[in-house]
């Protein structure tokens, strides 16, 4: 009974996520194959760590439904990967 429940609280849930973020990833790579950047393995690894949690944390908070939970691992990857970019870039500061 609790293992069962343990499945479906918390692994499920973060099973999803994983899914969620992983068809972002996927979305990611094959912008970057096209543009023929170089891809960084550890970074997208990160992501889906991420993914997985957010997806483990929103099936807790909501009770999981399951739709939610992979939603949230994809929106969450993709709110992540533009914080990242906007600290990552170089700011140019203009001088009056």
């Amino acid at each position: 009974m609790v293992a069962e429940t343990v499945i479906q609280q918390l692994i499920l849930p973060a099973a999803l996520g994983l899914v969620g973020g992983a068809v972002r990833g996927v979305v990611g790579l094959i912008k970057a194959m096209s543009l023929k950047r170089r891809i960084i393995w550890s970074y997208y690894l990160i992501t889906l760590l991420i993914a997985m949690i957010i997806g483990m944390f929103v099936g807790l908070i909501f009770s999981f439904d399951y739709r939610l939970a992979a939603l949230a691992g994809y929106a969450g990857t993709d709110i992540l990967e533009g914080i990242y970019k906007t600290f990552k870039t170089d700011k140019i500061y203009v001088k009056k």
